[in-house]
């Protein structure tokens, strides 16, 4: 039997459309830059028009293709308008990942009231309802595409008093699978991608952009490989499985924790 080799096209993204949401935090704003790299047109969503106009401002300025588009996920007119100026500005898409997240206050479901749990409930699963609802009719017209839910891997295993996020991740989980068996039929892959922990500004913004030595090193005591993830690491997996490397793929979940869930 032979073996044919490798073919890197199968990662390129040439001429295709993304559109990611929380294009702006560490794991998006890495995504759409990977993405853009490989010759994807990008569509920078997020909340903060000014930080998402300004990253694809970056973008283009590297030879890239990109627009901003401030838009609020958990408004059905919001992710209509983003979609619609997607599609004057840079055509069918042919990827979406809906990347938005909130984290919830810590506490158990006894002390966490109904407003912060609609809130994180809310973005990170209406909203991912919303975006999806609102691009993969073209995506379909576009003769299919890849859809991919960042999840978490706390979507797999629990954590002490952070119910309302690790719900939402375990609902985003079973979004992706349900999405995957209905639209396979249209040329539509749906994936979920589950991060461990990941060094962005959300995780260090309340230590002055940096992490205190102890609480590092027990947070990376956690991980087999004994460190956090960089952004770039989550982009990677996020290629692969809007590429066409992962084309034989879909209804699963890609786990990258760094060993975190193996033991």
């Amino acid at each position: 039997m032979s073996v044919r080799p490798l073919d890197e096209k199968v990662f390129r993204l040439d001429g295709k459309v993304a559109v990611v949401t929380g294009g702006t935090g560490g794991i998006g704003a890495a995504i759409c830059t990977l993405f853009a790299n490989v010759g994807a047109k990008v569509a920078v969503v997020d909340l903060d028009a000014k930080e998402a106009n300004a990253l694809a401002d970056e973008i283009n300025g590297n030879g890239g293709t990109a627009i901003g588009i401030g838009c609020d996920v958990t408004s059905e007119a919001s992710t209509l308008d983003a979609t619609s100026r997607v599609l004057a500005e840079l055509g069918l898409p042919s990827v979406l990942v809906n990347g938005v997240a909130v984290l919830d206050k810590s506490g158990t479901i006894l002390e966490i009231d109904y407003a912060e749990w609609e809130k994180v409930h809310r973005v990170n699963i209406h909203g991912y309802y919303l975006m999806s609802r609102a691009v993969l009719p073209h995506m379909i017209a576009a003769g299919g595409g890849s859809v991919i839910h960042i999840a978490s891997m706390h979507g797999s295993v629990g954590r002490a008093n952070r119910v309302s996020y690790t719900s939402t991740k375990g609902a985003i989980m079973q979004m992706g699978r349900t999405m995957a068996a209905d639209h396979a039929a249209q040329g539509i892959r749906v994936n979920t991608l589950s991060p461990g922990a990941v060094m962005t500004r959300r995780v260090t913004y309340r230590y002055n952009g940096e992490l205190p030595p102890d609480l590092k090193k027990s947070v990376e005591a956690k991980y087999l490989l004994n460190r956090m993830a960089d952004p770039a690491e989550l982009a990677s997996g996020a290629l692969f499985l809007a590429s066409d490397a992962s084309s034989f793929m879909t209804g699963a979940d890609l786990l990258i924790d760094g060993g975190y869930c193996a033991v």
